[in-house]
């Protein structure tokens, strides 16, 4: 089945609306306007959490709506509503017709679509029966006490939704797409003696319920979660100052997304709040850096056959050996810089305007093998995993606490450490990169960007890096 043939059943056949009457509203409504379109929305969602050894909690919601959108130059008009009939959408089109009235402009020429195809169009929430979720996470905190006695609190929760969206503009171009996104997270408390400490591990993408269900996948996840919990308990209070760092592959590709990623948004540039404005062309990282956005990669939590606004994603080259090339685009910022969109409007939902967003965000693979970058690290920190982190766009600055770290001495592995935290500036450490690794991987499917008060689900990944004359705050 087409991801038409399930959204015009749910849009059409199941509501009032009728196609080529709606059609001819939109197009009603946006006359005169540079760009705009019709977003409609469908959503369900579950989630189930167990912690110490019963479910604590289940929910099951709904959502439907539209959001209607005019764009005239730098302004945007938008009118949203739960109620999916040709009344509201009325009422919505005389608010947005303000945006653009007196304004005579051409509208702007449609996405050029691909029919590329980066998941199933299954829902994750009926392909697997709601005892057997319950079952699984009764069974990932049997598993973790069973493998650790020293385990006091086990937490484990699963979430899906199922999100189906068509996308009509004034031309009478329509997109549609219906996404899956599932997620796996577990918690684990140690207890040894005086001492307590937590380890946690999260994974999913958009796939259905099958892959975390998988008894490799959950039990080597509670195993990590243990380990983790484990280093914790055995580490040191982290020492403060300046030093040089090598970063793990994988989920640390978080600081690039917060420290450079957002800096390389379209409206950021557009706007020139960013330290990255007008420098198209400029050597804005060591050489060897190559970042990319990549929003086709099959399966992945940050990926989108088509963006909000109906334009198929693409892999954009932002940094290339170093060098600024491009920024990440919506169609509005992508109009205003004489530039193309790249496949990266998205909203939160129905609610939410549309705005410049990562995808899956990396670091190209360098020539370096993951050892060698260790070993030529005399006196530093090697750094594997992140909580939380902040970052101001204008500045660069940041600040990113790290939840594995460990002393490096000699070129090896020292003791665990924690309660360190990364502070710098995103550019400034982009040209302070000396040895790039041959060994990218991606996160585990479990990253959540937030920006203007929207969250969306995104994707890093880069591999071993060496970082040098980093400030990191410490508690020793």
């Amino acid at each position: 089945m087409s991801t038409f043939d399930i959204t015009d059943d749910l849009f059409f056949n199941r509501t009032e609306l009728d196609l080529p009457r709606l059609q001819s509203l939109v197009a009603d409504s946006l006359k005169g306007a540079d760009d705009g379109e019709l977003y409609l929305e469908y959503r369900q969602s579950e989630g189930l959490a167990f912690d110490d050894g019963r479910l604590k909690s289940a929910s099951f919601d709904t959502q439907q709506g539209f959001g209607l959108r005019s764009v005239s130059g730098e302004s945007a008009g938008y009118a949203h509503a739960s109620e999916l009939s040709e009344e509201a959408i009325r009422r919505a089109s005389q608010t947005v017709q303000a945006v653009h009235s007196g304004h005579d402009g051409t509208m702007a020429l449609a996405p050029t679509g691909t029919n590329q195809a980066l998941y199933g169009d299954d829902n994750p929430l009926s392909a697997l029966a709601f005892d057997r979720k319950v079952k699984l996470l009764s069974e990932i905190d049997a598993f973790a006490r069973a493998l650790d006695p020293r385990v006091v609190q086990v937490s484990a929760s699963l979430s899906g939704e199922w999100q189906a969206i068509q996308i009509l503009r004034a031309d009478g171009y329509r997109a549609s797409d219906v996404r899956p996104l599932v997620r796996l997270n577990i918690a684990v408390t140690l207890k040894d003696g005086d001492k307590m400490e937590s380890g946690s591990f999260g994974g999913g993408g958009r796939f259905l319920f099958d892959a975390v269900i998988d008894d490799q996948y959950w039990q080597d996840g509670v195993r990590e979660a243990l380990r983790r919990a484990d280093v914790n308990l055995h580490a040191i209070a982290a020492p403060a100052g300046e030093a040089n760092i090598v970063l793990g592959p994988g989920w640390p590709g978080v600081l690039l997304h917060e420290a450079v990623g957002h800096g390389l948004e379209g409206d950021f540039n557009r706007k020139k709040t960013s330290n990255f404005s007008d420098r198209i062309g400029e050597q804005v990282a060591a050489k060897g850096v190559t970042v990319l956005d990549d929003g086709t990669l099959y399966d992945r939590r940050g990926s989108l056959s088509i963006d909000d606004e109906g334009t198929p994603t693409q892999c954009t080259t932002l940094i290339e050996d170093g060098i600024l090339v491009g920024y990440m685009q919506d169609r509005q910022n992508a109009r205003l810089m004489n530039m193309k969109p790249t496949g990266n409007g998205r909203r939160q939902s129905y609610a939410h305007i549309p705005m410049p967003r990562m995808t899956n965000t990396i670091m190209a693979s360098g020539d370096k093998d993951p050892d060698e970058i260790l070993a030529s690290l005399d006196n530093g920190i090697y750094a594997v995993n992140f909580g939380g982190g902040q970052v101001d766009i204008t500045s660069g600055k940041f600040v990113f606490s790290c939840t594995e770290a460990y002393k490096v001495e000699n070129g090896k592995l020292g003791q665990a450490i924690k309660g360190a935290t990364l502070i710098g500036n995103g550019p400034d450490v982009m040209n302070k990169i000396t040895m790039v690794g041959n060994d990218m991987q991606l996160d585990e499917g479990v990253g959540t960007c937030g920006k203007n008060g929207q969250g969306v689900p995104v994707g890093v990944g880069q591999p071993t890096l060496r970082i040098d004359g980093i400030t990191v705050g410490g508690t020793a």
